[in-house]
Parts: structure tokens; C-alpha cells; sequence
């Protein structure tokens, strides 16, 4: 018999509108008892069935949705069919802009919470977030081995928010061979390493990929300082747009390291490009004070924000950097400025980036607005799927 998750009075309003998630205060009661990641029926509180979804008794969402239809089994065929609806998009993606590596699973917007699946080339990259999708982790991967039969499969799995959900961190090879120390991958006509194995998230950031491609529209004669740069695709963007320099900063010469290949890598001109480890924060000001100015910002940092009580903290945080930002920028110049950060609303960064401007006593126009890749879908019912936001900005 499968358990039953009985919902308080009331609270069934937002699965109605077909949003995936069961926060704790919205439960009246269990009818039985399930593993973490068994799969449950969520009911309202008159007992009538609202969907199938993945318990997690240690995480604030405690259950994730799998299915709103009721004879629906979570099994290998479920998977298959969530894959296939998934590459269908990918492919007419991969197609229009030409790529190699996207994507492929989105979490639940692309209807299996808890899961990112990242391709690249023939290596697809897992992470499995949540305690339903670490449950279905077997039946997932013998989907995968049906729909990708010729691709290895790598888990990163090592992030700090599988801990919310009670599971340990997990990493390495699941199927196949072991990717390679770099792997080069096609972005917009750019050459580009990727490191699975110990890069940021899956290895890289392509939920940015339009937003470096537009940096070549602003790169043309620039002086280009690129904030964040990690391996420094922002940098190669803006070489191929035939900038006069880019300075890229990072914390990480790891990642430095990478990025110097990058431009290498594309047969771009090396001499125009400045790779320095510092502390971003410090660095501006230090300019600011020692008079340097740039054409382009390209300001791009990590999540700010891990929950809702950091919220106030991050949006100093991102006024104070964006401010400096716009103090060294000539007028005319070019700030492109990004939120990853899933709790920040578009609307609160740009006013952020507005009252940055008066603290800077300069006047800032919004030119073009950014968001996540295509590739990264966002779905109706789940707006919190829309995290990646940028502008941007000429200031006057």
C-alpha cells in the first residue's frame, strides 16, 4: 500500500496549480511510513489524490513531485520518456546555435526535480540534488544507458545541498571512461575547456553562454575588465569582438590557468589578455583609488545568496560591486552585471544596480536585459526556475 502524505486544510492551492513542491508547514499528516526518496501519494485533506512525489523527511521541501497522473509508475519508462521530451528541445538547440554540449535535464522544470544533467560531448555530467532523485538514482541511470548508449556517465554529486536532504556527497566515474583532465567543447564558434572532474558545478557554466556571445557586441576597441572570470569564457568572447584588452580576475589560478589555454586554444592574441589572482572586492577599489578606468565590466559573481536570510546581506553585497564597477567605467561605458542567485527577484537587482549608480553619482541607462540559456527551460508553475538575471548598462 502506498503511503499517503494528507495536506493541512487549505494548502493544496499550490499543487492545484501544478507547482512541484510540499513545504513541512503544509502537511497535516502521514498515513504510513516511507523511506527517504520513496515515492508517495500526496492527497488533500479530504484524502482526494493530487499527485505522486519523492519523500524527504530531512529537507524543508518534503516532497518533490514526479507525476500529477495517478496511474503514472516512477520506473525506468518514466525516466526514458522525461529524457526523451527533454532532447527534443536540446536538439533543436544544439542544431540552431551549432553546440556540442548543453543542458539536458533542468531539474523540475524539465519535470525530474532534484536532477541536472549536463552533456558534454559524450560525457553526461549528473548531480542529483535531492533525496527522490538520489532513490531513483539505479533506475535513472539504466534510462540513460538506454537513451545515451554510447555516452560515459561522471556524478558530481559533491555539492552542499544534497546535506539539506540528509545524503552524502558523491563523485566519480558511474559509467564508462574517465573524462579527461580538459575537455574542449563548441560554444558560438569559441573552443572552450571544460573540467568535469574538478570545475565549478558540472565543470562549467553554459547556463551564460548567450550572455558571452553578447559580450562581443560591447567588446570592439574596449579595455575590458572581466570580474569572476573562472576559465575565462567572458574573455575569449570579448577578444573574438576585438577588444584592446581584457583583464581577467579570479581567485583560483586554477582557473586562471584555464583561461590563458582558452585564448590559446582559439588563436587569439595573448598579449591583449591579463590574468590576475585577486580578490575582486579589493581589486576595484584599489583601481578606483589608483585612477584606472575601463570601457567593459563584465561582472559576474558567485551565488550570493544560499537562503532567505542572506537576502539583505547580498543586496550590499551586489550594490557595493557594482557601484565601484560603475566608477571606473569611461563614459559610454559598458557594465554587464549578473545575479545567480535564485532568491534575488529581477526586479530588487535592478534597483540594486540603480541606487549603485547614485552612490556612484552616475547616470546609468539599461540597454539589454539577460537570463539563463535556453537550455535551461523554466516552467510555468515553477517560476523559482528562472535564477539567472543580468543587465546591460551604459553609463553616462
Amino acid at each position: 500500500m502506498t503511503v499517503r502524505l494528507i495536506l493541512a486544510k487549505g494548502r493544496e492551492k499550490s499543487l492545484l496549480r501544478r507547482h512541484p513542491w510540499v513545504f513541512s508547514g503544509a502537511i497535516a499528516r502521514m498515513e504510513g511510513k516511507a523511506l527517504s526518496g520513496e515515492t508517495i501519494d500526496v492527497c488533500d485533506y479530504n484524502g482526494n489524490w493530487l499527485a505522486s512525489a519523492a519523500w524527504s523527511p530531512a529537507s524543508q521541501i518534503r516532497a518533490r513531485v514526479w507525476s500529477w497522473q495517478q496511474n503514472e509508475s516512477i520506473d525506468t519508462d518514466f525516466f526514458v520518456q522525461r529524457l526523451q521530451t527533454a532532447q527534443k528541445l536540446r536538439d533543436w538547440l544544439a542544431l540552431r546555435d551549432n553546440l556540442d554540449s548543453y543542458r539536458l535535464i533542468a531539474g523540475e522544470s524539465d519535470g525530474l526535480p532534484g536532477i541536472t544533467i549536463d552533456r558534454f560531448g559524450n560525457f553526461l555530467v549528473l548531480q542529483l540534488l535531492s533525496a527522490g532523485a538520489e532513490y531513483q538514482r539505479a533506475t535513472l541511470i539504466t534510462a540513460l544507458q538506454q537513451c545515451y548508449p554510447h555516452c560515459a556517465i561522471y556524478d558530481r554529486s559533491d555539492v552542499s545541498v544534497r546535506k539539506k536532504e540528509g545524503l552524502e556527497l558523491t563523485q566519480g566515474v558511474v559509467l564508462g571512461e574517465t573524462p579527461p583532465e580538459l575537455l574542449p567543447i563548441t560554444e558560438h564558434g569559441m573552443q572552450l575547456l571544460v573540467d568535469i572532474q574538478t570545475g565549478h558545478k558540472t565543470g562549467y557554466y553554459l547556463d551564460q553562454r548567450d550572455s558571452r556571445l553578447a559580450t562581443r557586441r560591447y567588446a570592439s576597441g574596449a579595455r575590458v575588465l572581466n570580474c569572476f572570470s573562472y576559465t575565462g569564457g567572458f574573455a575569449v568572447s570579448a577578444l573574438l569582438g576585438n577588444c584592446k584588452q581584457v583583464i581577467s580576475v579570479d581567485t583560483s589560478q586554477a582557473a586562471l590557468d584555464v583561461a590563458r589555454q582558452n585564448v590559446e586554444l582559439n588563436g587569439l592574441d595573448v598579449s591583449k589578455a591579463e590574468f590576475l589572482r585577486d580578490d575582486v572586492f579589493k581589486l576595484l577599489r584599489r583601481y578606483r583609488d589608483n585612477g584606472e578606468t575601463f570601457d567593459l565590466i563584465v561582472m559576474d559573481p558567485p551565488k550570493f545568496v544560499e537562503n532567505k536570510n542572506q537576502l539583505n546581506a547580498a543586496c550590499r553585497g551586489y550594490k557595493d560591486i557594482n557601484m565601484l564597477a560603475i566608477q571606473l567605467l569611461n563614459p559610454g561605458g559598458m557594465l554587464l552585471t549578473f545575479s545567480c542567485s535564485g532568491l534575488m527577484p529581477t526586479d530588487l537587482f535592478q534597483k540594486i544596480i540603480a541606487d549603485a549608480a547614485l552612490d556612484a553619482r552616475r547616470d546609468v541607462q539599461f540597454i539589454e536585459q539577460f537570463r539563463q540559456a535556453a537550455d535551461h527551460p523554466v516552467l510555468a508553475s515553477y517560476p523559482e526556475g528562472l535564477y539567472l538575471k543580468g543587465f546591460a548598462c551604459r553609463v553616462l
